[in-house]
């Protein structure tokens, strides 16, 4: 069997004919099986969907529940098989309930890694590299420049500021799914115990990690009556919020942005970011680089992000590849929605 047989880019995204099922389609379908809740992998409309119990809730949370016909729960490393082609998830390391989706038959196994990371996060499970004929993988930071700092120092970094400014209110700009929680996460985890401030649009999401066993600590809405009310304090907020009306209502605030664009300073100076702060959800380049050498795929599929460079490095390692160039799917920055500035805890 070619792997083309098994799994092929469309339009719609990549779709499994003989099992007749789309992964993270970008159109309504009949049936999809989605890797994680990113608003980008992640649609309303479809006919049935087969994911994850916990990316099911969060698109639940962010669509409603009639997001979808119907829903199937995939639990992680049991096979499901759809019309004689075996589907099986197992974490991808990305944000809660995300998942790779392997897909298997008559001995051709090709695994759609979604988005996924290696780097440590307490808010979900690692990612587990599956041995594969070929390995779809995304490339958001797939260029040697991109290479994450250890996460202690980032967070000693903004810890150091909050120390080193008192007075001053630090807002730091994070996505609303996967990393304003794994921000609090990694605050609680470096000794910091005071409450952390959110806007109000991360408030459903944070609720939904708490009830899923993730610990946060005490979470309170930023509402703001005088200047004064959060000197000193640690606020998480959509990144759009951080150059917004809403930022202002702070004392004198150091914005932050949590983000691995944050490697590009023209990005920082661009937003206007006084304190970037280099924490992605996506590999960097060389966990991207040691992950296809340990999957062992003979063939590299690249969905979005850094293509071309990534199809070169495999080319210099004697490993096939080609880029998909799928349209919808975002880097980090775009894959998350910007949030309204409107909210509960603006006031």
């Amino acid at each position: 069997m070619r792997a083309s047989d098994l799994l092929t880019p469309t339009p719609q995204g990549l779709y499994c004919p003989l099992a007749d099922v789309f992964i993270d389609p970008v159109r309504p379908v009949a049936r999809a099986l989605i890797t994680h809740g990113h608003s980008d992998h992640a649609r309303s409309g479809h006919g049935a969907v087969l994911a994850t119990e916990e990316t099911l809730g969060v698109m639940a949370v962010r669509y409603g529940p009639d997001f979808a016909g119907a829903t199937e729960v995939a639990r992680l490393h049991e096979p499901i098989a759809i019309n004689g082609v075996t589907f099986m998830f197992a974490p991808a390391g990305h944000v809660l309930g995300s998942a790779q989706i392997a897909v298997e038959k008559d001995g051709m196994r090709i695994v759609v890694s979604g988005d996924y990371k290696r780097a440590r996060d307490p808010t979900c499970e690692a990612f587990e590299p599956i041995p594969c004929d070929v390995f779809i993988t995304e490339a958001t930071f797939g260029l040697p420049v991109f290479r994450h700092p250890a996460l202690e120092g980032e967070i000693a970094k903004l810890l150091s500021s909050v120390e080193l400014f008192p007075d001053r209110t630090h807002i730091i700009g994070a996505y609303a799914l996967g990393k304003a929680q794994r921000m609090a996460a990694l605050l609680r985890a470096a000794g910091y115990e005071r409450p952390i401030f959110i806007h109000g649009a991360l408030e459903k999401l944070m609720e939904f990690y708490q009830r899923h066993g993730v610990d946060l600590g005490e979470i309170r809405l930023a509402s703001v009556k005088d200047k004064k009310d959060l000197r000193g304090e640690i606020v998480l907020c959509p990144p759009s919020a951080i150059q917004d009306l809403w930022s202002r209502r702070f004392a004198d605030p150091v914005t932050a942005f949590a983000s691995g664009w944050m490697r590009v300073r023209a990005r920082a100076r661009q937003r206007g970011v006084e304190l970037p702060l280099v924490v992605s959800d996506h590999v960097d380049w060389d966990d991207l680089c040691a992950t296809i050498k340990e999957v062992g795929a003979g063939e590299i599929w690249v969905t979005h992000g850094q293509e071309e460079a990534i199809v070169h490095w495999c080319g210099t390692q004697g490993i096939a590849a080609r880029p998909l160039r799928l349209v919808g799917y975002g880097d980090e920055g775009e894959a998350e929605p910007d949030a309204a500035p409107t909210e509960a805890g603006a006031s």
